[in-house]
């Protein structure tokens, strides 16, 4: 029997937690919290986040769960941020190997990438209609700049844009497969396929036109 695959470390944000754990033993705490809360927004929804739930499902008492993660908004936002992370860790990987990630269909191999990223993020993807505190909408609109100035750097490596170029081609590619990625997984957990090949199209098809004009 092959072993299970592990997932990735977790990514701890500054300014997320209450106090960054530095000794292994409060980290694998507050990893065994997130783990747990990931489960349960997966499984039952964001309502089911509270402290002696999350504490309960992790094994770890309440108190200390508290030094790290004092509320379920500071829980929702841990795992928003990482979960961005990993996200424009995703695109840099993308950048950085463009030239073995090129095929006669780039925009489906991209489209692809990032879906597998969704389908390993079920738990987060529920964060969508869960909690959105103005810190939270803060951090989000941050990270979807970061990910306009990614794509952007992506089309400019592949030669779809010049260097001094408008990022608007950028932030409208960007914004449009966000949108309908979140809608995609929104019911199905393994996304819907007919969206995402409609916004495979539709991304060919603007590129399209942006490249020939």
């Amino acid at each position: 029997m092959a072993a299970p695959q592990q997932r990735p470390p977790r990514t701890l944000a500054e300014g997320t937690l209450r106090r960054m754990p530095t000794q292994g033993r409060a980290l694998d705490k507050v990893n065994r919290a997130l783990d747990a809360a990931e489960r349960l927004l997966h499984q039952e929804g964001v309502d089911a986040i509270t402290m002696p739930r999350v504490a309960e499902e992790a094994g770890v008492s309440v108190g200390a769960l508290y030094q790290y993660l004092p509320d379920r908004e500071a829980i929702v936002a841990a795992l928003s941020a990482e979960y961005h992370a990993r996200l424009e860790g995703l695109m840099d990987d993308i950048v950085a190997r463009h030239a073995e990630l090129v095929t006669d269909d780039p925009v489906s191999s991209v489209i692809g990438a990032v879906a597998e990223l969704y389908r390993d993020q079920s738990g987060t993807r529920a964060l969508r209609a869960g909690l959105q505190s103005s810190a939270q909408s803060q951090l989000s609109r941050a990270h979807k700049q970061r990910m306009v100035a990614k794509v952007r750097r992506l089309l400019v490596v592949t030669g779809v844009l010049r260097d001094g170029q408008s990022e608007a081609v950028a932030r409208t590619l960007f914004f449009a497969a966000d949108a309908l990625m979140h809608e995609a997984f929104a019911e199905d957990g393994d996304g819907d396929a007919q969206l995402l090949e409609q916004l495979t199209l539709m991304l060919r098809a603007y590129l399209s036109a942006v490249e020939g004009g």
